[in-house]
């Protein structure tokens, strides 16, 4: 059943696109200071309504690092819409895995839990992009199905 999502496959690389589109959507907000001002203003109205807290004041930090975020998961993304490679769906797997470590350790620190959505998502994402690779590491040499690894 899982064959036709090895790492080479083309369902695969279709995982590999949705999962950039997923990010281009999701990330595009933060690109600017006037889209993350939005943005953060509709995350906190989300927050407050559904009980989840709302967010802290932004503040230029707190800004300029979530433009330099948002300005390269879009290229990233961008780069996986336009390239889509086994290789780019292990190395965006390893991603999501650290953006969910970072996710829960600042759930733990009292972030608000509207960010419970997010480490959801990128939680199944990383699993849906790391699994295969996972699955077929013994049947093969790690990464040897991916052309110019």
């Amino acid at each position: 059943m899982f064959d036709r999502y090895a790492p080479a496959r083309p369902a695969y690389l279709r995982v590999v696109r949705a999962n950039a589109w997923y990010d281009l959507v999701v990330t595009a907000g933060f690109t600017t200071p006037w889209t993350l001002a939005l943005l953060h203003d509709t995350l906190s109205r989300v927050g407050d309504t559904l009980g989840l807290g709302v967010m802290p004041p932004l503040d230029p930090m707190q800004t300029l690092y979530a433009n330099l975020m948002g300005s390269v998961v879009v290229i990233w993304a961008a780069l996986r819409l336009v390239r889509p490679q086994a290789v780019h769906g292990f190395f965006d797997g390893i991603a999501r895995t650290l953006f969910a470590t970072w996710m829960a350790y600042a759930l733990a620190q009292g972030a608000p839990h509207v960010l419970w959505v997010f480490l959801v998502a990128e939680t199944t994402l990383a699993v849906v992009e790391l699994g295969p690779w996972l699955l077929y590491r013994g049947r093969r040499p790690f990464g040897a199905e991916v052309h110019g690894w």
